[in-house]
């Protein structure tokens, strides 16, 4: 039963796209200060790079709690409490002194800037069934792709400008207050009082566990999770992908962000396009397929080039984001419908899966792949695999038991 009546969808796809945003844009727009905080800090760039690192695990952690929220209190007052956190997080970060003090309101960021993404896949599912959930999740998917292109290439021009670095903690401050206006204007609540869980700890926690380790939950969101790890290790290695192999100031970081973003935002358009033309399985394998000629292409590229340098640096990975915007909608609507009585929380669990891998790709992997071109493209081709590699088996096993029950 639908929730509420689904109000404009064009305007929820900006509004969910918009609250989805303010997470990447927390990440991408300090790329380009890096080296400015640094000096500024007193501190090496493998310390900076931990404002990343730090802000993932807390984001990651608090994912757990977003969706029973609000399945619990409901969707609107969820978002806007973290709406409300996050402005006094970002005032904090943009008025650090040393490096102890960003991370701590680094972290603080963390625990409320999932909130839009999380919440908001649940708020879709509430609302709309079947092709016109694809539909949607593929515009939010599409519009929320913008966001880490723009990201830091706002906030190179932040930095050209001349402003320091605490500028684009301010520009953070002013975009979510924006969100916080919208919110509470437009969205409407989805989740009515008549079907809304008490929040138990215990209980939570047996659910928690009986959804977490479901295999079936573990494989769908594992073939996402890791498949994403292929792409967000370049995200994660920007600085050094910008900087240090293409030999780019401040204002280059649209170079690497463009096609990565652009084939994602090309992808997510053509799942919109499928929705009712294709069938999950297909789109899914058409996804993986062209993250597999992405891989070949970059692999092949960064082995036999002279020298690593535009255009042709970059032009596989947008291959790479196109397939991982087929593949996610997909993915991500499974796990929902999974558990149609506790959306949020499967939202919470697929997030969390996602984001505790991210914070290991730019904590761990990035770190130790991104000073050479070619550990980053053996890297990205290995998260590609074992994304396929879960998805495939998930596949087999839905065959075998179609076919156990056509024979019964």
């Amino acid at each position: 039963m639908t929730a509420a009546v689904a109000p404009s969808t064009r305007r929820m796809a900006l509004l969910l796209a918009g609250l989805a945003m303010f997470g990447p844009f927390s990440i991408d727009t300090i790329f380009p200060a890096f080296p400015q905080l640094a000096q500024r800090l007193a501190v090496d760039e493998v310390a900076v790079q931990q404002t990343i690192s730090v802000y993932l695990l807390f984001y990651g952690l608090m994912s757990l709690a977003h969706g029973p929220l609000s399945d619990a209190w409901g969707r609107k007052r969820v978002i806007l409490g973290g709406l409300v956190i996050f402005v006094g997080a970002s005032v904090g970060c943009a008025l650090s002194t040393d490096l102890t003090t960003l991370l701590a309101f680094r972290a603080l960021q963390g625990l409320s800037a999932g909130v839009g993404m999380i919440v908001g896949r649940a708020v879709i599912r509430d609302l709309y069934h079947g092709h016109d959930a694809q539909r949607l999740m593929s515009q939010v998917s599409m519009l929320f792709g913008i966001a880490p292109a723009i990201a830091p290439i706002i906030g190179g021009w932040i930095l050209l400008s001349g402003a320091g670095w605490p500028l684009i903690f301010w520009f953070l401050v002013v975009f979510a207050l924006v969100l916080l206006a919208a919110t509470a204007r437009f969205l409407p609540e989805t989740h009515p009082v008549e079907a809304r869980t008490a929040l138990s700890p215990r209980t939570l926690l047996r659910d928690y566990v009986r959804i977490g380790f479901n295999p079936r939950f573990l494989r769908l969101a594992l073939a996402g999770s890791i498949g994403f790890g292929g792409i967000f290790l370049y995200i994660s290695s920007a600085p050094a992908i910008v900087m240090q192999h293409l030999h780019l100031g401040e204002g280059g970081f649209a170079w690497l962000f463009i096609p990565t973003i652009g084939g994602m935002t090309t992808g997510s358009f053509l799942s919109g396009r499928m929705a009712g033309h294709s069938t999950p399985t297909r789109q899914v394998a058409l996804g993986f397929t062209l993250c597999a000629v992405s891989a070949v292409l970059n692999i092949g590229y960064v082995t036999l080039a002279p020298q690593f340098a535009l255009p042709w640096a970059v032009m596989p990975i947008f291959l790479g984001g196109m397939g991982m915007a087929l593949i996610f909608p997909i993915l991500a609507l499974a796990v929902l419908d999974m558990y149609p009585l506790q959306r949020g929380l499967a939202s919470s669990l697929q997030a969390f899966v996602q984001l505790m891998i991210s914070t290991v790709v730019a904590g761990v992997v990035s770190p130790l792949l991104h000073n050479n071109p070619l550990h980053l493209a053996l890297g990205q081709a290995g998260f590609f695999a074992a994304g396929f590699v879960f998805w495939y088996w998930e596949h087999q096993r839905e065959r075998a038991s179609e076919a156990a029950s056509t024979a019964h």
